[in-house]
């Protein structure tokens, strides 16, 4: 049977980026099913900015999130995958900054409606993203960010690294992850970051 993985992601995090091309990597040499969720950055630092709308350079960063729930509302699970890769890979992989334009093409390269565009320019889903996010928050507590992933319903902030095992080198992380997600009283290895995400 497929071992599920949950994961939850801002599509403008590049530690996000790198570990969700792990687990699409991981798609390929284990037997998995991935539920892919957003989350959202503005709403984890909404306290630091409480008025987004307010700020036009805060705003655009809340259309890539805002337009992969209006993707998952409309077209439904499999769809929001394919989205943030294409997504993912106009912000990072492109470094294309524009946040409006990257979702436009990415919409177009999946041949969906532009509209979803327009409705990620507003808060008309909101409801709906926080519902995730929360979801996935309520699973790690406040005190992290994206990714949070999750294996045999044991979630973790994570992992964070900074370049994408490929093959089974990708296997043998994820057989550790799900190792690790069977201990309910493991919470946490940590070091020092020396290093930036590569995407390559």
């Amino acid at each position: 049977m497929a071992e599920r993985v949950d994961f939850w992601f801002d599509p403008l995090c590049p530690f996000a980026w790198v570990t969700s091309r792990w687990i699409r990597e991981v798609e390929q040499v284990r037997d998995v099913e991935v539920t892919w969720n957003v989350m959202s950055l503005g709403v984890l630092n909404e306290d630091k900015n409480p008025s987004p709308a307010e700020d036009e350079e805060q705003l655009a960063r809340w259309i890539p999130s805002r337009a992969a729930t209006a993707v998952q509302l409309a077209h439904g699970q499999e769809e929001v995958g394919r989205f943030y890769t294409a997504v993912g890979t106009e912000i990072h992989d492109n470094d294309n900054k524009d946040f409006a334009e990257a979702t436009a093409k990415a919409l177009r390269e999946l041949g969906l409606d532009e509209a979803l565009l327009e409705q990620a320019k507003t808060d008309v889903n909101d409801e709906q993203m926080r519902a995730s996010h929360e979801k996935g928050i309520s699973l790690v507590g406040q005190d992290v960010g994206t990714p949070i992933v999750a294996f045999q319903g044991t979630a973790f902030f994570g992992p964070v690294i900074t370049r994408i095992p490929r093959g089974e080198e990708a296997g043998t992380l994820f057989d550790a992850s799900v190792t690790l997600a069977g201990f309910p009283w493991f919470f946490e290895l940590k070091r020092s970051r020396t290093e930036r995400p590569v995407f390559d």
